[in-house]
């Protein structure tokens, strides 16, 4: 193999005489990163095909859920060093640096333009179809309170009724619960405690006056006194105050334990990413070219 030598600057490889060495072909990288994204692919679905095969539900082997995930885990991680390793080295070759710097930049830069072109890709495809979901409901929802925005004067204008007929007679719809608790069916009565909860939870003076109300009904539902009613009513509010607080404790316990999942997640994640760089750039360093002397 002989050396060629362009004007004293840099060496040519005998193999490739018209090709010198460049610090960043964007070329090779573009070629590296399909590469990977294509190797990735294939074992991506290769394992999916594993996957479904350890499923038999009707022999009851199917595999746990922690247990099916962390070897999803492993295995996409290991899928991830092989395509990146891959593209890296591809990328590397086909620029023919001689340079183990230079072989590194090229892994790197196909590691990080991959990794971009994913989460583009993810992101565009999931994004698209729940953001078109959303704006098809809007729209229905816009549409449909337009309509009946529209058509509500038009049906009064036609009946000869104005709007404060209208709610008026809305108000007599809503107002059928007797005012004397003793005359109240339980369904009246339930309908009216639940009416009187909200403010009864905001307390103060409308607080004071829901309780009264509550009282006065299950007094005349239960056909027991006012004392006995009052008694019933601060161990129902007792009940529900140690409810409330036990569903807050939960709901705290559930966040914490999500946010340590995610957490968790994140680190895992991050050290995947490493991970990949690192399998790009030991693929691109790989596949330095020795220079002839």
């Amino acid at each position: 193999m002989n050396t060629h030598v362009n004007n004293g600057v840099s060496p040519v490889d005998a193999a490739y005489p018209g090709k010198t060495a460049t610090r960043l072909s964007w070329g090779a990288v573009l070629g590296g990163v399909v590469i990977a994204i294509a190797v990735q692919l294939v074992l991506g679905i290769l394992g999916a095909g594993i996957g479904l095969t350890m499923v038999d539900p009707v022999a009851g082997t199917t595999p746990g859920a922690t247990g099916f995930g962390i070897g999803a885990g492993v295995y996409w991680l290991i899928t991830t060093i092989v395509a990146l390793g891959a593209g890296g080295y591809a990328a590397a070759r086909v620029a023919g640096v001689h340079e183990r710097f230079d072989a590194l930049v090229h892994g790197m830069v196909v590691w990080g333009v991959t990794l971009i072109l994913t989460l583009y890709l993810l992101t565009s495809a999931v994004g698209g179809i729940i953001g078109g979901a959303f704006r098809t409901v809007g729209a229905v929802a816009g549409a449909a309170g337009t309509a009946v925005g529209a058509a509500a004067p038009k049906a009064a204008s036609i009946a000869g009724v104005d709007a404060g007929d209208v709610r008026s007679e809305a108000a007599a719809y809503l107002s059928d619960v007797p005012s004397d608790p003793a005359q109240m069916t339980p369904e009246q009565a339930q309908k009216e405690i639940a009416k009187q909860l909200p403010a009864l939870a905001r307390g103060g003076t409308d607080g004071q006056q829901a309780e009264s109300r509550i009282v006065d009904i299950v007094a005349a539902q239960r056909k027991i006194s006012r004392p006995e009613a009052q008694a019933q009513v601060n161990r129902a509010k007792q009940q529900f105050v140690q409810t409330k607080n036990e569903t807050i404790a939960k709901a705290k316990s559930a966040t914490d334990a999500a946010a340590g999942a995610a957490a968790s997640t994140s680190f895992v994640l991050v050290l995947a990413l490493l991970v990949g760089a690192a399998a790009a750039g030991i693929g691109a360093t790989a596949a330095t070219r020795r220079r002839l002397r």
